[in-house]
């Protein structure tokens, strides 16, 4: 699943939902190739009902199919100023780490690898939901990218529809498991409310 270089992300749209499930497809095909579902307590989810969730811990899991064994798990702990968010393989091991940047216009955060060197930056503009990763250098290594879902969908729901395209040539796995990782952490830490 991690040597692809795009992946569509589809948030699933649900009356009330607590948590969150997102369907990853290949781009041009549309097919399903994995699915990365929020796990969390049912304390949580009451907790959710009264404190916005950025600030609450949250585990999101990516696997090949629903109930399905783990290739990745994304664990943010509570935040307050700024999201430590951690990235986990399918044994969990840490692959890698994000850290959020305390003041940035449209969101940014470090990318760290599993030794807790910073390898990338995934940085937002100011005008919406588009977004840079780019490594220590300042070399382009992918983006994500909202895709309009329709009025409809665009004003009552708050799911969203991104593509997260990697474009460097010769990455290792582990790092397009990190950068799709970013792409669904957007979600989790910046986007949802």
């Amino acid at each position: 699943m991690f040597d692809r270089k795009a992946y569509f992300v589809k948030e699933r749209v649900a009356v009330l939902k607590l948590t969150d499930t997102f369907d990853i497809l290949d781009p041009e095909t549309k097919q399903t190739i994995g699915m990365a579902q929020e796990r969390i307590s049912g304390g949580l989810k009451v907790l959710r009902l009264l404190i916005n969730k950025r600030l609450l811990p949250t585990t999101v899991v990516i696997s090949e199919r629903e109930g399905g064994p783990a290739l990745l798990t994304i664990k943010r702990g509570v935040s307050l100023l700024h999201a430590k968010v951690k990235v986990l393989d399918a044994n969990g091991s840490l692959i890698g780490s994000f850290k959020s940047k305390l003041f940035s216009i449209g969101g940014a955060f470090r990318v760290f690898d599993g030794n807790d060197r910073e390898v990338a930056l995934v940085q937002g503009n100011f005008v919406g939901w588009n977004f840079e990763l780019r490594d220590m250098s300042g070399r382009r290594l992918g983006a994500v990218t909202k895709k309009w879902a329709g009025i409809g969908k665009e004003l009552f729901t708050s799911a969203d529809n991104y593509v997260i395209a990697l474009e460097a040539q010769g990455l290792p796995t582990a790092m397009n498991a990190l950068l799709l990782a970013a792409g669904i952490a957007i979600d989790t830490v910046f986007k949802e409310k």
